[in-house]
């Protein structure tokens, strides 16, 4: 009796987002330093048990900590963890360990490779492709289902570019659709 096991991350992120433990107290800056001391060794952890190679930095801004895993120039085994995908699901489990850890709820923000760079660039594109389809006349632009981290994205730069952006759907279908600004 073999069942498969299948995360969705975008439902598992709509469940953090939306948790009691979302709106936590804010922690001190000594608190988000041992979040992301406890963040990067549990993903050291993983890389060497993946045996992937990689260097880990650790910033705290912005009232969360934020780990970068990135390796040099030759070294392309952490390509595999650099997907939107696998680094969303990568962060869950990483907050989770920091959860376990500290006790605290985590809402540190993990990098690969640069991979949050590449996925901005996209979704600035998506969003300038719908301002043209909606300078073309067209009402709403659905776009495709994402994470809540790449929605707040899509938001910001909706805002940015004199557009309404709104979330609809649930769990894996949690989009958002753009259209012309009514204000």
């Amino acid at each position: 009796m073999s069942e498969e096991l299948s995360i969705d991350v975008a439902e598992v992120d709509d469940v953090v987002a939306t948790s009691p433990q979302a709106e936590a107290p804010e922690v001190t800056v000594t608190e988000l330093e041992e979040e992301g001391e406890v963040a990067a060794d549990y993903v050291e952890e993983l890389l060497d048990i993946c045996d992937l190679d990689g260097d880990i930095d650790i910033d705290v801004r912005d009232g969360r900590s934020y780990i970068s895993v990135a390796s040099q120039e030759g070294e392309a085994n952490l390509a595999a963890l650099g997907s939107p995908q696998a680094v969303a699901a990568l962060q869950e489990l990483t907050r989770l360990a920091v959860q376990a850890k500290t006790g605290r709820f985590s809402r540190l923000i993990l990098d690969v490779q640069n991979s949050r760079e590449r996925r901005e660039a996209e979704l600035r594109e998506l969003v300038e492709n719908a301002v043209a389809r909606i300078d073309a006349g067209t009402d709403r632009v659905p776009l495709a289902p994402m994470t809540s981290y790449e929605r707040k994205v899509i938001h910001d730069l909706s805002a940015e570019r004199g557009l309404d952006s709104e979330s609809e759907g649930q769990g894996r279908d949690r989009h958002i659709v753009l259209s012309r600004s009514t204000d």
